[in-house]
């Protein structure tokens, strides 16, 4: 077998030993791997580069297309920018997957029988970063949802499932508030799981998903949902198997992968051969398997159970009375090398026939749709608190293709018919519709926003109203 080059980081805190420890068990399992090394992390953020990474470095990665990665630390302050989220987006790693699995009884947890593999979106959401400070009391941060971003981490979901003889696939979506977006996020779910007519769908809005996630995890199986809602919960699935530190997780995209432990850098546990380096181990089984090398991942996860069920373990799960031998970093590594050909005796054995990286078609663009200009949103900064002396001030501006047909503060109508109760900020939306036709042109707008000029109007940002085949895509105000 032709040997697959990778490239590393060790990362800060406790990378360096775990990731030592980890390739200490990857190379003596037989793994076909050359690695070539890059600095991430504090060191380099330090130095003056706010992304935490070289541009030699991204290169590496670009070349190699599978990353191996220890925890880093981002320092405080200073505009640094998070390495992992550019990592997700530059490269398209458009899919994290998260194994949450409970290792009863050997690991604490009120959930034995729990088996759950959550794939979440990662590139977009409240992710993009986009925000703006609009008025004195009012910031804003941009929620993005594409088509093709739900079809991609969707369609993952259930072919993950498809080659794991999984059975069930869950969304998570909480659409009954946001209609667009997350809207959007279970409808291609709909769409993508009638492909799929052999495996069971099903969908939950968040909150209440989660709260089940918690308490019955086990009428889980996989979970797909969007990019917030899969940080959140895959943190919390990964706490209720017994801990976050024992998880590994994969980042997948159409051309490189990176592969890591979900918890972070533990500064103060650094260089006392005290840190648990499995959850980076785990994200390496990962990788393995990703890169076709299944035999070895199956070798090294099952000679891990055994090592477990021997009662050697790390401080963080050491339980007196029960765990046999309390080991540090190195010497957890070394009972797993030891067990390497060996098999568990409680956990199920491990097969990994079938894995490999999932060959996923591209992603087709739909025939567009027709596409009508019917309103736009204007908000405004005014620091009145009357929303009907603000209704006469800004019908001085309406022309004769565009009223004014409502004003929302924090998405709740206030004019016309709103509440005196209400409370309003400084951060108006306001609503101009087609008055004399039942389409807009961007002229229009700008002639808005030029009286709008005339009449001392601050305007702080604009957003087109659009029928999409005859259907309104935009929300209505809350109470409207």
């Amino acid at each position: 077998m032709k040997k697959a080059i990778i490239t590393v980081a060790k990362g800060d805190g406790i990378g360096p030993e775990i990731m030592d420890a980890t390739l200490r068990v990857l190379f003596a399992a037989g793994a076909e791997l050359e690695t070539e090394e890059i600095e991430v992390g504090e060191k380099v953020y330090l130095s003056g580069n706010t992304s935490g990474i070289s541009p030699e470095a991204w290169e590496t990665i670009r070349r190699n297309k599978i990353f191996l990665k220890a925890p880093i630390t981002t320092p405080q302050g200073g505009g640094y920018k998070s390495l992992n989220v550019s990592t997700r987006k530059f490269l398209g790693l458009y899919a994290n997957v998260r194994p949450c699995r409970s290792l009863h009884p050997y690991v604490s947890t009120k959930h034995p029988v729990m088996d759950i593999m959550i794939i979440r979106e990662n590139e977009e959401d409240l992710y993009a970063g986009i925000e703006h400070q609009q008025t004195d009391e009012v910031v804003q941060c941009l929620k993005l949802i594409s088509r093709p971003g739900c079809e991609k981490i969707i369609r993952y979901a259930f072919e993950y499932a498809r080659q794991q003889k999984r059975k069930k696939v869950t969304c998570f979506s909480k659409d009954n508030i946001m209609k667009q977006t997350d809207g959007l996020f279970h409808q291609v779910f709909d769409e993508v799981a009638k492909e799929y007519p052999e495996i069971e769908n099903e969908h939950w809005i968040v909150d209440i998903g989660a709260a089940k996630l918690a308490d019955t995890p086990e009428v889980f199986d996989v979970i797909v949902m969007p990019n917030l809602y899969g940080d959140i919960l895959s943190d919390v699935a990964a706490q209720i198997t017994g801990s976050v530190g024992l998880g590994g997780s994969s980042n997948i995209g159409e051309e490189c992968a990176m592969f890591e432990a979900i918890h972070g850098s533990a500064p103060p546990l650094a260089g006392k051969n005290i840190a648990n380096p499995s959850g980076l181990l785990q994200g390496a089984v990962m990788m393995l398997n990703h890169i076709s090398q299944t035999a070895i991942a199956q070798k090294i996860q099952n000679a891990w159970l055994a090592t477990l069920e021997e009662g050697i373990h790390t401080a963080d799960i050491y339980k007196g009375g029960f765990s046999k031998k309390q080991v540090g970093t190195k010497e957890f590594a070394d009972a797993v090398i030891s067990n390497l050909g060996k098999t568990p005796k409680l956990f199920q054995v491990v097969s990994y026939a079938g894995a490999g990286a999932l060959q996923l078609p591209s992603y087709k663009r739909k025939k567009p749709a027709e596409k009508k200009l019917v309103g736009v949103d204007l908000f405004v900064h005014w620091t009145g608190s009357d929303p009907n002396e603000l209704a006469q001030k800004i019908k001085t501006i309406e022309t004769k293709e565009a009223s004014l047909s409502m004003i929302t503060n924090r998405g709740i109508k206030v004019w016309p018919d709103g509440f005196s109760e209400t409370f309003c900020t400084d951060h108006w939306r306001c609503r101009f519709k087609a008055s004399a036709y039942d389409e807009l042109t961007k002229e229009t707008i700008v002639s808005l926003l030029t009286n709008a000029i005339g009449a001392s109007i601050d305007t702080i940002k604009t957003e087109n109203l659009y029928e999409f085949d005859g259907i309104p895509r935009f929300s209505v105000g809350q109470g409207q």
